[in-house]
């Protein structure tokens, strides 16, 4: 009797392993075979109107992260090839003493970005956030996504799901530690299952407001793709 208990708890904890592996799995598979064509080295990246930078922490100090600093160089790396016309920050603000799009900035001019091309979105707490402030506050109908690789494929099928047209180049420009890029490449696997609830299911808002379009109407919007791509 203790023994067919066993097996039947042995059955339902694999089968429920199996499920989760399912759950958590299929989604990055999908994630990861959509981004396949859509993310490029920066030399290789078409242009866009518009470069979006994803915070990634900030330092003690106040200061971005050496992974932050990497996304903000790649974007002005855009900018200064032409790529791009202008440039928005998207991270979190919800204390007076964290402000990742200020810190961008500052590390954004510092490189050279005029700032008058900066556009800040203090409400990017998420990714999905980011995207869907992008489209809807912003005006964005088309992008650069700009993060590392293992963020690469949840960001572009973020983004494109919420309606703007995106590819992503690559922001790494060091080589990361052993253990946080394995961090990282884990703690993408839940992130891109709950980004397909996000976007399929709940479709949950994020913080809205007073719609602040970067290139004004949506036909000077649709001017500028025609530019990007002749």
């Amino acid at each position: 009797m203790v023994k067919k208990i066993f097996m039947i708890f042995i059955r339902i904890f694999l089968f429920s392993c199996l499920t989760l592996i399912l759950i958590l799995g299929i989604p990055n598979l999908i994630a990861e075979w959509y981004a396949r064509s859509r993310q490029f080295q920066v030399s290789q990246t078409p242009s866009a109107p518009v470069a979006i930078v994803f915070g990634a922490g900030l330092t003690r100090d106040g200061q971005p992260s050496p992974v932050l600093r990497d996304r903000v160089s790649t974007a002005a790396q855009l900018y200064f090839e032409g790529k791009v016309q202008k440039i928005l920050m998207s991270g979190d603000n919800r204390f007076l003493d964290y402000n990742e799009p200020g810190a961008m900035q500052r590390y954004a001019i510092s490189l050279g970005v005029p700032e008058e091309d900066i556009v800040l979105d203090y409400a990017g707490r998420r990714t999905y956030d980011t995207c869907y402030r992008a489209r809807h506050i912003f005006g964005v109908r088309q992008a650069i996504l700009v993060t590392q690789r293992f963020h690469l494929p949840r960001a572009i099928f973020t983004c494109n799901s919420l309606g703007v047209d995106s590819v992503g180049a690559m922001a790494d420009q060091r080589v990361y530690s052993r253990y946080a890029h394995r961090f990282w490449r884990i703690r993408e696997i839940p992130a891109t299952a709950m980004a397909f609830v996000d976007v399929f299911i709940s479709r949950p808002l994020p913080v809205l407001g007073k719609p602040e379009p970067i290139f004004g109407s949506p036909e000077q919007q649709s001017s500028l793709q025609e530019q990007a791509h002749p």
